[in-house]
């Protein structure tokens, strides 16, 4: 008996042949004919279709890359596969989490390599040039494995072509910005001159400002912090300059503010700025501020 239900078309605009006849039994149906596969009806060829989309594949002949499942990966048609050694192993979806706290404690080190790391992160956070014979004391190493790895780290970072180099510089080390790097890090550099100054930045502007010419000791010594980074902040802004050295011993650098910090404010000289003593603290007595070191 003709099954009266129209066909859809097979691709190429030619109609589908008649349907197979239904199966003995579902067993028949479900096993394959000897000495070769299973015949594909129309459904398979919806799920697998060919390269040119004239008949069905094979299912592990699927094409990769998002056109049809592959075989065993139990991806509905059209799903992403993921890849294999993606490195996305354990994020659950949360990027934030890369790289795993485990990938920290993964290396095995040797005695070397332990010091190679904590070589990297002292000159990490050293804003002056660091001694090699403070760095072997440091990191607890003989001063010649302290220079031998110094040195193999700055060829490395050169030839790497790395964002930053590692320079010896009066009598220390210290890592400083690839000089090819220059356009970048200035227009960093400018952005960040829009945005607000913090708290700390303002109290150490006002010390300076009204302390002139003061060394970084001295301002610590009236905010109480240390002021390094701060002051870092306020001379890339172009608040601040370096005025002199002090004639005391050490001839620390004296600072002061620059014509960028008068024109911010809108005076024409310092001795337009309000008196100190009316922002002064209840009980804080202008003559013993003066006095401080």
């Amino acid at each position: 008996m003709t099954d009266p239900t129209p066909h859809p078309a097979a691709p190429g605009g030619q109609p589908d042949p008649a349907p197979l006849e239904p199966a003995a039994s579902e067993g028949a149906a479900s096993r394959p004919a000897p000495g070769g596969p299973a015949a594909a009806g129309p459904e398979d060829a919806a799920r697998h279709p060919g390269p040119s989309g004239h008949g069905p594949v094979a299912e592990s002949e699927a094409e990769p890359g998002g056109r049809g499942p592959v075989a065993g990966s139990g991806a509905e048609p059209g799903e992403a596969v993921p890849a294999a050694g993606s490195g996305t192993d354990g994020l659950e979806g949360d990027p934030t989490a890369w790289p795993p706290d485990e990938a920290f404690d993964a290396p095995d080190l040797d005695d070397r390599g332990w010091t190679r790391r904590d070589l990297e992160a002292v000159l990490l956070v050293a804003d002056e040039p660091v001694p090699a014979t403070v760095l072997a004391e440091v990191v607890g190493s003989r001063l010649s494995e302290v220079e031998e790895l110094l040195v193999d780290l700055a060829g490395e970072y050169a030839r790497d072509g790395r964002g930053f180099v590692l320079r010896m510089i009066a009598g220390g080390w210290r890592l400083y910005t690839h000089p090819g790097t220059r356009t970048a890090v200035e227009a960093f550099l400018r952005a960040g001159q829009q945005s607000r100054l913090t708290r700390a930045a303002l109290e150490t502007l006002a010390v300076i400002a009204y302390r002139q010419p003061v060394t970084r000791f001295q301002v610590a010594a009236v905010r109480g912090v240390d002021v390094d980074g701060v002051f870092r902040t306020l001379a890339s802004r172009g608040l601040i300059q370096e005025v002199g050295t002090d004639p005391g011993p050490g001839q620390a650098t004296l600072y002061g503010t620059t014509p960028a910090f008068l024109e911010q404010l809108g005076l024409n000289d310092l001795d337009q700025l309000p008196p100190i003593k009316d922002y002064l603290p209840e009980g804080v007595d202008l003559v013993d501020l003066q006095e401080q070191p």
